[in-house]
């Protein structure tokens, strides 16, 4: 929601009360009155009851939680993989939300019509977020999220073919269809995997890993368009992640839903 709002201040440009510069300070504000408004509440009303000793090396601590729990989560053969498949697919996931106005750049669509596709893209989320949890329901989560996968991968391959506005349009709505659906329903997955008792641990993980995540499909597309010269060939070449992912999760044991 504050992303929307600042869209739609930049897409007024302020509305005649802003400049440019004022605008980008708007953002600032925007995001930490955000934080304090629907955080306060939070930090009222919610208590810690566990927590983790201090220690007296943090930073060697928390590194060695992080591999104490990697060798934990192995032991748990079909969550293990699905990290492994999760990497490479949310790799994509996350690249294309990033590069995505980079290409519309090179592609020539100017700065404004950029805002209102990342505007629609977001309006577009929220309800077919709301549409995959209905589908998870009815089919599986499993299927739900396979079906998120391949729409990523379809837009890819389409990437090929990408030369208008029209054809950046249609993947822009395709991206939207998909992108809240795969996110939560991957999380969800997740946690039909893993022991309720650690679920805590394993989710900080997941966490962590997905912040992680974004680093192949950024230099996959960078390298590519720099051999081809062309950006689109560049996304294009992120199927591969999702191909990828979509084959180590394909071998997964489906859980019970």
């Amino acid at each position: 929601m504050a992303f929307l709002i600042f869209l739609t201040v930049e897409l007024g440009h302020g509305f005649g009360w802003l400049n440019d510069y004022g605008i980008a300070r708007f953002s600032f504000i925007l995001a930490g009155l955000w934080w304090i408004i629907f955080g306060l509440p939070f930090l009222k009303n919610a208590h810690q009851r566990y927590s983790v000793p201090k220690e007296q090396k943090p930073i060697v601590a928390s590194f060695a939680r992080v591999i104490k729990t990697m060798r934990h989560i192995r032991q748990y053969r079909a969550a293990f993989w699905f990290l492994v498949a999760y990497f490479f697919y949310i790799d994509g996931v996350d690249t294309i939300f990033t590069m995505a106005t980079s290409i519309g750049s090179d592609m020539g669509i100017d700065t404004t019509m950029l805002m209102v596709v990342l505007l629609v893209v977001q309006l577009i989320a929220f309800p077919f977020s709301i549409w995959y949890g209905w589908l998870a329901n009815r089919t599986s989560t499993r299927r739900a999220l396979l079906l998120g996968i391949c729409v990523y991968l379809f837009i890819c391959l389409q990437a090929l073919h990408l030369k208008t506005l029209r054809d950046f349009w249609l993947l822009a709505v395709l991206v939207g269809t998909s992108q809240g659906g795969v996110q939560a329903l991957s999380r969800s997955y997740f946690g039909k995997l893993i022991p309720k008792e650690n679920s805590s641990e394993f989710f900080g993980f997941y966490n962590i890993l997905g912040k992680f995540s974004a680093i192949i499909g950024p230099v996959l597309v960078g390298i590519v368009t720099q051999l081809t010269g062309e950006s689109t060939k560049g996304a294009a070449s992120l199927a591969v992640l999702f191909a990828v992912g979509l084959l180590i999760f394909l071998r997964l044991p489906a859980p019970s839903d």
